[in-house]
């Protein structure tokens, strides 16, 4: 099966006939592609049931459905304390509320660049669902300029908008048709047009803000993430956009979405990933929050002039609560490669130190050394969602067979080799206490 080549249709039947490409090498390709045909129940079947369209309303459960998808993918980035509690969630006492930004009221960016037959009219924005919330009356909106492009007034304006809230609900990103998704490359991943400066002015009126992230990717926004007080990574959530962020907003459910790329801190890091192998000179616990002052920090695998972390870390996700993971335990200090049924329980306790419920998602992390061939510092195994009231602990366990232990090797096959392992039960890339084990021939 070709894509989008054109290589088949103008230039196979030629090589058929010269006999560059075998009949019987052509006639296997195209018994793969029935047997696959045969596989889906398309000869029996071969009709799309036209009345499964939907042509009006869509069905309450698939509304729900999309609405729970963008509840579980929205990432709490940065949750600061304003005056005596954080900014988030809101509550009906956060008083008047500004919308600002050319995605408060965008129903076809909410869509992303990928939509299908998604509809700009099934979509509910933001300030659509915050109106219903909390009424119009607390609402002061200002879209502040378009995402290309603003002018002065427009700006000026959403910074008198501002100056009349209690709390800032400020909706910047990316646009999806153009600015993300396939042939979107961009060379530099920060906001397009003046959305910077609208963010800086707005901030700098002094009332809380909460940024709202809407993008394909991340962005390097290192002004933002030291002085805005609460960033939402939002993405592009769909048709239930409005609906689920102001549920999130409030504290209806609990934020849980966790990163599944690493957020870089600038351009130059990129490529930044967690799962990286081990360097040669390895920095260890050398402080890189600074340039180097001599040659035995100079001469690491370093930037000098930012730190190596990412600004934020692969699995990273705050909750409204706090959370304790004890250290990682396993049931089994030695193993055998040669056991075809190798296995142990990794386990960690999980407590809700704060005072609202959470939903989070547990993941657990190995490290093989010692293997024929070099493995990441930390590779993702596994992970599990559970919920906590506050004060709730809870024991986490992950049962690991071979294929948590096992490796690629030189002959290209998947095997469990002689190795020190490492285990980590953590709330994300970067952190957690491990067990250790070993497998041995």
């Amino acid at each position: 099966m070709d894509m989008v080549s054109d290589s088949y249709h103008p230039h196979l039947a030629d090589l058929v006939k010269s006999g560059q490409v075998s009949q019987a090498r052509l006639d296997e390709a195209v018994r793969d592609v029935l047997r696959v045909k045969f596989a889906l129940g398309l000869f029996e079947d071969p009709f799309a049931d036209e009345s499964r369209e939907i042509k009006g309303a869509l069905p309450t459960e698939r509304v729900e459905a999309a609405r729970l998808s963008a509840e579980r993918s929205f990432v709490l980035l940065k949750n600061s304390v304003a005056g005596s509690r954080p900014i988030l969630p809101l509550t009906n006492e956060s008083g008047t509320i500004a919308l600002i930004g050319p995605f408060v009221d965008d129903a076809r960016n909410m869509l992303g660049p990928w939509a299908g037959r998604g509809r700009p009219e099934d979509v509910v924005t933001l300030k659509t669902a915050l109106e219903q919330r909390v009424g119009a009356d607390k609402i002061r909106f200002a879209k502040g300029g378009e995402l290309q492009t603003a002018s002065d007034a427009e700006i000026q304006k959403a910074i008198e908008t501002a100056k009349q809230a209690d709390v800032v609900l400020l909706a910047l990103g990316e646009e999806a048709d153009t600015q993300s998704g396939e042939a979107a490359s961009r060379a530099y991943l920060n906001l397009p047009g003046r959305q910077e400066e609208l963010l800086e002015k707005v901030a700098a009126t002094g009332k809380p803000v909460v940024l709202l992230l809407f993008s394909g990717r991340p962005l390097t926004l290192p002004w933002a993430f030291e002085h805005v007080p609460a960033i939402v990574a939002a993405w592009f959530p769909g048709i239930q956009a409005g609906p689920a962020l102001v549920r999130v907003l409030f504290g209806d459910v609990p934020p849980s979405g966790k990163l599944v790329v690493s957020w870089p801190r600038t351009i130059g890091q990129i490529p930044v990933y967690y799962n990286a192998l081990n360097t040669g000179r390895p920095p260890e616990n050398t402080d890189l929050t600074h340039p180097p002052r001599d040659s035995l920090e100079k001469y690491l695998s370093r930037y000098i002039d930012e730190q190596n972390s990412p600004q934020f870390p692969f699995g990273f996700g705050l909750s409204y609560s706090s959370l304790e993971y004890s250290r990682t335990h396993v049931d089994s200090v030695k193993l055998s490669a040669s056991d075809n049924a190798i296995h142990a329980t990794a386990s960690a306790s999980v407590k809700n130190t704060g005072n609202r419920g959470v939903d989070e998602i547990v993941q657990v992390y190995i490290r093989l050394t010692g293997t024929s061939m070099e493995e990441p510092v930390r590779k993702l195994v596994g992970f599990k969602r559970i919920s906590l009231a506050p004060g709730e602990s809870q024991t986490v366990s992950f049962p690991l067979g071979a294929e948590a232990f096992s490796l690629w090797d030189m002959q290209n096959k998947l095997r469990v080799e002689p190795s020190h392992v490492q285990l980590w039960i953590s709330p994300d890339s970067s952190r957690g206490l491990p067990a250790e084990l070993e497998i041995v021939e």
